[in-house]
């Protein structure tokens, strides 16, 4: 069986909405979009997110954040190949309802039906690890169905006031076992979650 991971960056306040740029997502009046900027250039920070992209088989996306890294990593620059080369190579399964196939980038296949049942039937089968990178709307289907397996954090220590969270407020219990940290030179914290239920179990 194979292991989902969830990436996400995450402002002290739980935000994890547009970390990169002021344009990638204004949705609700966002005005603080580019807050990781700041902390993209650390030396801890930058492995870390290598590490993870390359020790995927396979990268699962939502469509925004899909659309957002199918306009970029294909026309990558020479230094950005540490990332684009597993990125356009490697097989991409993408949830929407919008999106049709053949989709553009290379590699890609559009997940049918209901997106927690087709992410369970891909963790079934044999292969390495399955990654989530944003797409915080497929992030909390996968949460709330019990299937991810490790809940990778990179929390900046800023704080927004307000935007799209990873965690719902439904009242939902969600026990996790710390599996690994670290704090950057510009004081983020690089965390790893595991279910505890599983740590327990083991």
């Amino acid at each position: 069986m194979r292991k989902v991971i969830v990436s996400e960056w995450m402002t002290l306040d739980g935000v994890v909405q547009a970390p990169i740029s002021p344009g990638e997502d204004a949705d609700g009046g966002f005005r603080h979009g580019g807050w990781h900027l700041r902390h993209a250039g650390d030396p801890a920070f930058q492995r870390r997110v290598a590490e993870t992209v390359a020790g995927a088989s396979a990268y699962l996306f939502g469509r925004r954040t899909y659309e957002n890294f199918a306009a970029h990593w294909p026309n990558a620059s020479a230094e950005e190949q540490v990332l684009a080369q597993p990125l356009n190579t490697r097989p991409k399964y993408v949830a929407s309802t919008t999106l049709a196939e053949p989709l553009a980038w290379q590699n890609s296949t559009l997940l049918r039906g209901d997106a927690a049942g087709a992410v369970a039937a891909l963790k079934a089968e044999e292969g390495g690890d399955l990654l989530v990178i944003g797409s915080m709307k497929l992030a909390q289907t996968l949460l709330e169905h019990g299937l991810v397996d490790e809940l990778r954090l990179i929390i900046d220590p800023v704080v927004v006031g307000g935007g799209k969270r990873l965690f719902r407020d439904d009242g939902a219990l969600h026990t996790l076992r710390l599996a690994d940290s670290q704090v950057t030179a510009t004081g983020a914290i690089i965390v790893t979650y595991v279910p505890a239920g599983e740590a327990q179990g083991a």
